[in-house]
Parts: structure tokens; C-alpha cells; sequence
């Protein structure tokens, strides 16, 4: 595995470089936009391929680089099921799982200081995000954030986990690097309550001023996405017409998501499936079988298929669109899966 810490130090904001050393594959967890060159230059040093980028929940004292490096790499964006951000092509609920390469990283609903808040679990370290600080926990006063749901999460779910697991959370205004699950439970000086009730007492009385750039941050990370309207203009297609098309005995018909999101929302009939991260392989590598072809891409939400129609233009393919709105769209309009 190739791991870095990245600190931005004007939001005291951890960033995480996660790969697999065997397959060159990599995800980022919780990047800050004015940083994204940096991430892009270490990316090429490492010879990494950037198939994931994921935060643990909308921040509120920076801008995400998601979009951006979205845009940059054709990477897939990934948040928790619970998020209100548009910028997601893909969502994971509480228990499954992210694969890059052989790793896996096993996502966990941990609200509290946001709604949306999700903590990453691999092998032997877990991303908390804000929901669990080095010596301290996230604030709980805004953004749907609940002291009670705080303290279930850090209990119930984050200190349920074994004591040697390492701690890396998505802030540090201290300089601390890294702690572990035993070392919270002993020295963080929130954890050391006999209730819920007096948990809550502490954060209710904590009296911080909103983050600096909260009233930007915020917003903008609620708005990074592909919407409809690019999508459109990207060969996009709307139900009624990708209905059609799909008729056409020439067309070809590509599911572009991952295993787990067929399983648990079904597909398209006669669909090939080919996960967003292996299309640009699997164009290259049929050019001159589908040269005659149209080619339809759906996905989620329309993110990842509108990603898939401009990377097909750069191996000069001419007849390949994509549905608006993806899979979400196609069932709200009544149509079938299986």
C-alpha cells in the first residue's frame, strides 16, 4: 500500500493519498481545492491512477477539490448515502464497501457533527472525518449536526473497534499526525463521561464561532456536481429518447457502475457492464469493434456517463451519448430494471 498525509495550512485540513502499490490505483479522502495541483503532481511522481475521490461529509472551512479533480483525472466522486451534495456520481451506505485495487475500505454512517458524516475503515486505520479529532471531537452546532448522534457514533460504533486501530482524522490545529482508537479512549479528554447526558452538557457549551469561510464553503460544496443542464449538452439523452435508442439492434449498451450498485439497484436489459474506472481501457481497446456502433453509457446519476461520453471523444469515437440523469432518472420516469 502507498499511504501520505497532506496537510493544508490555512484550514488545518488532513488529506489522504491512499493506493494499491500492485495495481497503481489510488483515491484521495477529504481534498481542499487550492491544493489540488499539488495532489495532481503527486499523482504523476507516483505513478498513481486517481480512480476515487471522497470526502466524509460537507465541510464547512474549505472548498472540496472534488469537482476539480473530477474534472482533471475523470474520477469518480464518492460520498455516504446521507449527503445533499450534488457533486456525487456515487454513493455508499453504512457496511459496503470501496475497493482500490486489492484494498478495501469499509464506509460507516457516523453522524454528529454533520448529518452526512461518514468514517472509512481499513485494516488496521480508520478516517474519521470530523466525527473523531485527535484529543478533542467535531463541534455539533450547525449543519444538521446532533450531540446525541455524536456520542453514539464515537461509543458505539468508532470505539467499538480495536484499540491499536490508527486514528487519522480529517483536521489537526494542534500538529498531531496520527492517534489510535486506545489512545482516545484514554486521553481524549470528551470521551471521559459517564453519560450521553454529560457528552452533550460539553458540546452544548463549547461556544465556537462559525468557521471563517462557512458561508462560502458550504454552498459550494453543495454545488460542484455535473447537473442536468451539462449533461445535456454533453450528447445527453433523455429517457424517452435513450428508450429508444436502445432498440436500435447496432447499439451498444454500457452500464458504467460497480458491482455493489447492480446489485442493490438492478440494471438496464442487455446492458454490458463495464465499471467507470476500466472505460477508457475498454474503448481503447475496441475501437475498431464498435467503429460502425452507437454506444449509450448510463450510470447513477448522469456524473460518471457524462465523463464516459467525453473521454470516448479523445479515442475519436463520434456516436456515443448518454442518459440524463442516469439509472435515478430512467426509474422515476416508470421504466423497468432488472
Amino acid at each position: 500500500m502507498i499511504f501520505r498525509q497532506l496537510f493544508d495550512n490555512v484550514s488545518c485540513t488532513y488529506t489522504y493519498l491512499i493506493a494499491s502499490a500492485k495495481k497503481r490505483e489510488a483515491i484521495i479522502i477529504d481534498s481542499v481545492l487550492e491544493n489540488v495541483n499539488e495532489y495532481l503532481k503527486l499523482l504523476n511522481e507516483l505513478n498513481l491512477k486517481l480512480i476515487k475521490v471522497i470526502d466524509t461529509h460537507i465541510h464547512a472551512d474549505h472548498v472540496s477539490g472534488m469537482a476539480k479533480l473530477r474534472d482533471q483525472t475523470n474520477c469518480v466522486t464518492l460520498m455516504g448515502d446521507k449527503t445533499p451534495s450534488d457533486v456525487v456520481s456515487m454513493n455508499v451506505a453504512d457496511g459496503e464497501f470501496i475497493n482500490i485495487g486489492e484494498l478495501k475500505l469499509k464506509a460507516l454512517h457516523t453522524p454528529g457533527h454533520t448529518s452526512d458524516s461518514f468514517s472509512f475503515l481499513m485494516k488496521d486505520r480508520v478516517f474519521t472525518g470530523d466525527t473523531l479529532l485527535i484529543r478533542g471531537t467535531g463541534r455539533t452546532d450547525f449543519q444538521n449536526g446532533n450531540p446525541y448522534e455524536s456520542y453514539n457514533s464515537i461509543f458505539k460504533i468508532l470505539l467499538k473497534l480495536p484499540k491499536k486501530i490508527l486514528v487519522y482524522p480529517a483536521h489537526d490545529y494542534k500538529g498531531k499526525l496520527v492517534s489510535t482508537i486506545g489512545e482516545e479512549k484514554k486521553f481524549n479528554p470528551r470521551l471521559q463521561v459517564k453519560s450521553s447526558d454529560e457528552y452533550v452538557e460539553i458540546m452544548n457549551n463549547l461556544n465556537l464561532p462559525n468557521p471563517k469561510l462557512m458561508d462560502i464553503a458550504v454552498p459550494e460544496n453543495l454545488n460542484l456536481g455535473i447537473n442536468l443542464e451539462k449533461q445535456k449538452a454533453n450528447n445527453g439523452l433523455d429517457v424517452n429518447k435513450f428508450k429508444e435508442e436502445i432498440k436500435n439492434k447496432d447499439t451498444v449498451l454500457i452500464d458504467l457502475r460497480e458491482e455493489n450498485e447492480i446489485k442493490k439497484y438492478g440494471k438496464i436489459s442487455n446492458c454490458i457492464m463495464v465499471p467507470f474506472p476500466k472505460i477508457e481501457n475498454y474503448l481503447s481497446q475496441n475501437k475498431k469493434k464498435y467503429k460502425n456502433n452507437k454506444i449509450l453509457f448510463y450510470c447513477a446519476v448522469g456524473h460518471r456517463s457524462a465523463l464516459a461520453v467525453k473521454i470516448s471523444k479523445s479515442y475519436n469515437y463520434v456516436n456515443c451519448f448518454h442518459l440524463v440523469g442516469g439509472l435515478k432518472n430512467w426509474k422515476m420516469k416508470g421504466m423497468k430494471t432488472n
